[in-house]
């Protein structure tokens, strides 16, 4: 069995990559959707190549099985010998990664990575924003949310009503937030975008990591381009928990 040791590490493998890319969206969890063609091409690879490791495995046991008798057969064993018990056999918990990408893919980066993700926001500077498409309810991000809010010195957010998605978090005295964690890339490099949820009309924080839309106006705080304007604040009329979306992330 260890002469298809390869082989079947990477046909597990292959599978896992195509099972979250091509046969679902999974891959949004760890990475941007135009990477998406890039797994597939990967795992069909993967897959390629452990049917060709497996093939490999099959003629080299054929060879052994019928070697040639005496000296030769002796010899012939002998070097199959060396080769078939040839690697450890720790080697085989290699595939238990692959196998539980296969069956249990990780989830979606969550309220755990945001709690680790300190405010760099002072860097950015402040200025004037393109002005907001008109609307009675405007759909916006968690991450266009923040920075209007803590940047523009226009207020385009004023006596706007606005609509967003996001994970919930909690902070200190019943203190929670909207929160969405924004990839580059990969869930490798996430930065975290919030908002703090506040209105009379709130029943109660949802729990840690439930998902909610949450629809209300921007309640301005502290000077703008400063740690005293983050997060920013919501006043909601409105909070309901949805489903975790497909892709999880944040767009700019």
């Amino acid at each position: 069995m260890r002469r298809y040791g390869s082989a079947v590490l990477l046909l597990l493998t292959g599978g896992a990559v195509l099972r979250i890319s091509l046969f679902s969206e999974l891959y949004l969890r760890y990475v941007q959707a135009a990477l998406r063609p890039y797994l597939v091409i990967s795992g069909v690879l993967l897959m390629l190549l452990g049917v060709a490791a497996a093939v490999r495995g099959m003629r080299q046991r054929d060879e052994e099985e019928h070697g040639e008798e005496g000296e030769e057969e002796e010899h012939a064993h002998g070097h199959s010998h060396s080769h078939s018990h040839g690697g450890p056999r720790i080697a085989w918990l290699l595939t238990l990664p692959a196998l539980a990408l296969l069956l249990f893919p990780p989830p979606a980066l969550g309220s755990y990575s945001a709690s680790r993700e300190e405010a760099q926001r002072a860097a950015q500077g402040i200025g004037t924003f393109s002005a907001l498409p008109a609307g009675k309810v405007l759909d916006i991000s968690v991450a266009q949310y923040s920075s209007r809010a803590i940047y523009d010195t226009g207020h385009s957010l004023k006596g706007r009503t606005l609509r967003m998605t996001g994970f919930v978090t909690h902070g200190s005295n019943g203190t929670w937030y909207l929160t969405r964690l924004l990839v580059t890339c990969c869930a490798a490099d996430a930065t975290i975008s919030k908002v703090e949820i506040r209105g009379d009309e709130v029943d109660g924080a949802p729990q840690t990591d439930s998902w909610v839309t949450a629809t209300g106006t921007w309640v301005p705080k502290g000077k703008l381009g400063t740690d005293g304007a983050w997060p920013p604040i919501l006043k909601a009329t409105t909070v309901k928990q949805v489903k975790e979306p497909a892709d999880p992330y944040d767009k700019r």
